[in-house]
């Protein structure tokens, strides 16, 4: 499925990546993002960062650049809910989904969180994101973090040794604020890819991986 909508098509490819926080959509299908563009010259990008602060904008405006480059066009909308309460505002959330299933394309892929993330904002959009949009591929990242909620993903998409260091790379040069962090380290981010780059047999040997709840088929 998610071969065929990235192949060879008559129509220009549209993706919206859903994060709760700055770096998330770039920590969770970076990679994946990088590659596509690689690919298709006809991809349209729509970046939606609901957690910020006038600091952290500044940084998500230079990570979706950085992750956006080659893209055909990029639309980023960057919210200013506050960090780790987002489902204390399910109102004004619930309205932001909405806007934006009525303000843009209606995607043909879809990147969000995953559901059983630990994170109660990541599970959050998660939620919202299922509640919202009902007829598109939607594939739920990982990011890895403290509380230990790694699962086994079942869709995979493999990227090259220099996808996998142009997101660290870019990973390191937008996100200065996070560079203290002990889990924000290089060999963290390549450690994932090569595992699930391990899972999927990879030709490069390393790969994103997502969760895929529901994909409708046809041949």
């Amino acid at each position: 499925m998610l071969n065929s909508v990235l192949g060879e098509a008559q129509s220009p490819l549209h993706i919206l990546c859903l994060g709760a926080h700055c770096d998330d959509i770039e920590i969770g299908c970076g990679g994946t993002l990088l590659q596509i563009l690689t690919e298709r010259i006809d991809v349209h990008l729509t970046w939606v960062v609901f957690a910020s602060n006038p600091a952290r904008r500044q940084e998500a405006e230079t990570g979706a650049r950085l992750f956006s480059e080659g893209a055909d066009s990029l639309e980023l909308r960057i919210h200013d809910f506050r960090d780790g309460f987002l489902p204390t505002e399910p109102e004004r959330l619930k309205e932001t989904f909405e806007h934006l299933k009525h303000d843009i394309p209606q995607p043909d892929i879809i990147f969000t969180h995953y559901r059983h993330d630990l994170h109660q904002d990541h599970r959050t959009v998660s939620d919202l994101t299922w509640n919202t949009f009902r007829n598109q591929l939607i594939l739920e990242y990982e990011i890895p973090k403290w509380d230990g909620d790694m699962g086994q993903p079942n869709a995979f998409f493999p990227i090259s040794r220099a996808t996998g260091e142009a997101k660290i790379r870019f990973l390191h040069e937008a996100y200065t604020s996070q560079a203290a962090k002990a889990w924000f380290s290089q060999d963290l981010f390549w450690s994932l890819m090569r595992i699930r780059g391990m899972e999927s047999n990879a030709a490069d040997t390393i790969a994103e991986a997502f969760y895929s709840r529901k994909m409708v088929l046809s041949v």
